[in-house]
């Protein structure tokens, strides 16, 4: 979602805060701004556009001042526009503010705002932040003065603020808000990568925190003006790992990565594994969560748990999870999947779970995140940054993971019965060449709806496919279950529909030719995924023979690299589809 950057420091704020914007590209944005505070002058720039956008128009860059923040807007409240751009300010231009989140109060506290004679310039719901701490600076100080906001403003937020004194002010709560510790000043961040390039020790702020800083000192308060203390961090991530290196995209090199994203993934820490198991075991109840495309991964959990360990467990789309929370108890385990640790549905549907006693597993990618320490519990995926807004290999990480603990379930048919060193094999058979998968692309890159067909637990790849293309390529896609065709779907098939079909030969194989055969005799053209070639098929995508058990989680790639060419087909950028985020901070 939006991001913020602060910076106060030796160096000029503005060029660091552009760079550091770009850094966080990947959270998805439609505006952006930047102030900075010059011989006790607060200067505003912001316009809607790409970070490089608005740079060379407005040259942002060239601003003056070693003390400044920038936000990059996702629009929630108010439309795309300059003046919906952050950052925000009161209406005397005395402290400025940059805010991720949603005020659930801000229009009674804008009319009232206005009633005391207060001059909005936007329609967010981010600006009375602004003029709230103005309205409290009149009594109190800054530190005072942000407690006091804090206790008027109802929602999520991290909100950023910079003051004609020099400092820069904090606070948090649901929404991410990071300190980096720096040689030549300090940061404030909704993401490690907005500082990564100049330290790597930072602060992760807890709800209810509050910090005010500048360039030397950090203090922190909670919302009652106490003193607290939190640990510093050292961010393991390299930043060579952020580098497109060879590669035209970062979707298209992190497709790629799963070679090596994947194995690592089986690698889990024994001990880890270990206490997940044993969670699991002691656990009555068992619901699993996720949005998008952890959402996917939750449902083949579903279908592995059954057939393998024999353990039934209850899939909630975290989005619906407090509409149907009612049967968690003391006895209940959930287990949330998510890719950043910071997607609010899932926040929230863990704080719904905790409050009724359930325990919490989580499976996650970024080990500093919020879910990580709401959880009792948390298995790492291992799978590196993923800049990409659309998840590639940070889906088949999770499912490794997922297939891991499964197999530890198992005293015999285990699903893993292959080393990591044959897997990256087969991995590298499917990335070798991908020609044939960009001549298709080519093929349908006019095409107006494709359908996705996957039976038991390659259904949840189908719906993880068709999102991909939606995602990436901008055209309709519907995953369906094989045997549903007949139930409704078949009426949407007529000469020349693009049908996939995830078919290796395993148990689920005659019935999914079945269907084939239902769509083929309607005039649908077939696109096969599968280990082994039929006539039916109009394309064939091979597969490398695997345990029939493992084909999920290599049938998604082809669908990816798929996806991506349409995108590239279509001329629209596979790293940022339009209005998507790749971290989803809002409910």
């Amino acid at each position: 979602m939006c991001s913020i950057i602060g910076y106060t420091g030796k160096f000029t704020a503005a060029s660091v805060l552009v760079e550091s914007l770009k850094k966080m590209e990947y959270r998805g944005y439609d505006s952006v701004g930047i102030a900075t505070l010059d011989s006790n002058n607060i200067l505003i720039r912001k316009g809607v556009g790409k970070v490089r956008e608005v740079d060379d128009s407005l040259q942002l860059y060239k601003m003056p001042g070693q003390v400044g923040i920038g936000h990059t807007r996702w629009a929630t409240h108010g439309g795309i526009s300059k003046s919906n751009a952050h950052p925000h300010t009161d209406c005397d231009n005395n402290v400025v503010v940059v805010h991720n989140g949603i005020i659930d109060n801000y229009q009674q506290l804008k009319d009232n705002l206005i009633k005391q004679g207060h001059i909005f310039q936007s329609q967010t719901d981010s600006e009375v932040i602004a003029h709230l701490i103005e309205t409290y600076l009149k009594k109190f100080d800054i530190k005072q003065a942000i407690i006091e906001t804090c206790k008027q403003i109802h929602g999520t937020y991290a909100f950023v603020a910079i003051f004609k004194s020099g400092l820069v002010a904090g606070a948090r709560l649901d929404e991410p808000l990071i300190i980096g510790i720096g040689n030549n000043g300090n940061f404030i961040s909704s993401d490690v990568l907005g500082f990564l390039e100049y330290t790597d020790k930072a602060i992760f702020l807890d709800n209810y925190d509050i910090v005010i800083l500048d360039d030397k000192n950090i203090n922190l308060f909670d919302f009652n003006g106490n003193a607290i203390s939190r640990p510093i961090t050292q961010v393991a991530w390299e930043l060579g790992d952020i580098d497109k290196g060879k590669y035209a995209h970062y979707t298209i090199k992190e497709i790629h990565e799963q070679k090596n994203s994947i194995p690592m993934a089986f690698q889990i820490n024994r001990s880890s594994l270990e206490k997940t198991v044993d969670i699991i075991s002691s656990s009555k109840n068992i619901f699993i969560t996720g949005s998008g495309t952890s959402y996917h991964s939750a449902l083949l959990a579903k279908y592995l748990f059954y057939k393998f360990a024999k353990i039934r467990t209850e899939i909630i789309m975290s989005s619906e999870f407090e509409y149907v929370s009612g049967a968690l108890d003391e006895n209940s385990l959930l287990i949330a999947i998510s890719q950043s640790g910071e997607t609010a549905d899932v926040l929230n549907s863990v704080k719904i779970a905790k409050q009724h006693k359930a325990k919490i597993l989580s499976i996650v990618n970024i080990s500093t995140s919020s879910l990580c320490r709401l959880s009792d519990h948390y298995v790492s995926i291992n799978s590196g940054p993923e800049i990409g807004v659309a998840a590639t290999k940070s889906f088949t990480a999770q499912l490794a993971v997922i297939y891991s603990i499964i197999d530890n379930f198992c005293t015999n048919n285990r699903p893993l019965d292959m080393s990591t060193s044959m897997f990256s094999n087969i991995l590298n058979e499917i990335l070798t060449d991908t020609s044939y998968l960009e001549k298709i692309a080519e093929d349908l890159k006019s095409v107006r709806d494709i359908y996705i067909l996957g039976t038991s637990y390659h259904y949840p790849i189908a719906l993880e496919g068709a999102l991909k293309i939606k995602e990436l390529a901008y055209i309709h896609a519907e995953g369906i279950a094989a045997g549903e065709i007949k139930h409704g779907p078949l009426a949407l098939i007529e000469p020349g529909t693009i049908v996939i079909v995830l078919n290796p030969e395993d148990e689920t194989y005659y019935n999914v030719l079945n269907s084939i055969h239902q769509m083929k005799s309607r005039g649908a053209k077939i696109i096969g995924i599968s280990n082994k070639n039929n006539d039916l098929y109009d394309y064939f995508i091979r597969l490398p023979l695997v345990n029939k058990y493992l084909y999920p989680i290599i049938e998604i790639i082809p669908i990816q690299i798929l996806s991506y060419y349409l995108a590239i087909k279509n001329n629209a950028n596979p790293d940022y589809p339009r209005n998507l985020a790749k971290s989803v901070t809002v409910k």
